[in-house]
């Protein structure tokens, strides 16, 4: 043991200092739970799926504005995120390192608010059928 290091008793009970569980550089730890203000699913129950591409937009003009100061920091840097270029849910986790959960419930806030759009991938059973798609493509040679 180093002589600047200070002994420690092992035996002696520990104080609310000795049990601080986050790093004072840090600083305290958000709890996810927090960020979405104890909501587990996002309004739009199946909107976000993880390939569904998010993309900030400018409110209109009928539209109530909704201040910066109002948002979260974590909707911010959604919205910041999404702004140049369409992301998906996934990406937008990935970006933020926040669960998908948390992702998916902050994404249904800034919809509810019309700060963003949401593109969703077309179903497998709204596809065209390849047959059909063959016969189109056969019939447009026979021209």
């Amino acid at each position: 043991m180093e002589p600047d290091e200070p002994e420690i008793d092992l035996f002696r009970p520990r104080t609310p200092v000795d049990d601080r569980w986050f790093d004072d550089e840090a600083g305290p730890v958000v709890r996810l739970y927090s960020m979405t203000r104890g909501r587990t699913r996002p309004v739009e129950e199946g909107l976000f799926d993880l390939i569904s591409l998010v993309i900030a937009v400018e409110p209109g003009p009928d539209a109530g504005a909704v201040p910066a100061h109002v948002l979260d920091p974590e909707h911010q840097t959604l919205l910041a995120l999404c702004r140049s270029e369409p992301l998906s849910v996934a990406e937008l986790g990935s970006f933020t390192d926040l669960p998908v959960s948390v992702v998916r419930v902050l994404l249904g806030d800034l919809y509810d608010a019309d700060l963003i759009s949401v593109t969703r991938p077309v179903p497998l059973a709204e596809l065209p059928d390849e047959r059909l798609l063959r016969d189109v493509i056969n019939g447009l040679r026979a021209l």
